[in-house]
């Protein structure tokens, strides 16, 4: 059931884990990459533990404000990073939780990193809805706006 509910982008990067996932866990530098251009983040609170909140504000080009909070479910440092929407804070249930993402950095050697980032979702509904919204291209968007950060940082 869960992987009928699934949506997967894998890509190869060639930096180190460490630098991965600083740019998952640090809010300015996740400022810089995870939206597709020409949205921006506007506010970014990371809590990075296991039951730690998150808010991640998306900015519209035309200036119109999403915000997105969520809840850390697992945190492996510089392996692996679980996070969902269906909780706002601690364990205070959201309105409509819609999704589960985990984010597997897998060390190739030579500074180079495997990254699987997977979004799980609650219903078949739910994954028909992310991937018309653009999951694919929007994250592999974003997937390519963190390969140029990796280059500078």
């Amino acid at each position: 059931m869960t992987a009928m509910n699934e949506l997967i982008l894998v890509r190869e990067f060639d930096a180190p884990r460490e630098k991965i996932f600083k740019a998952w866990t640090d809010p300015e530098l996740m400022k810089e990459w995870f939206v597709p251009r020409p949205w921006t983040i506007s506010d970014a609170k990371l809590d990075v533990r296991a039951g730690g909140a998150n808010l991640i504000v998306m900015r519209s080009p035309e200036g119109q404000e999403f915000p997105n909070r969520g809840v850390y479910l697992e945190v492996i440092e510089n392996e692996k990073l679980v996070f969902t929407d269906a909780y706002t804070s601690a364990w205070v249930p959201s309105e409509k939780p819609f999704m589960t993402a985990t984010v597997l950095l897998e060390d190739l050697g030579n500074g180079r990193t495997k990254y699987t980032a997977t979004a799980v979702h609650w219903t078949a509904e739910d994954k028909k809805t992310h991937e018309e919204m653009g999951f694919h291209e929007g994250w592999g968007k974003c997937a390519d706006q963190l390969a140029e950060l990796l280059a500078r940082i």
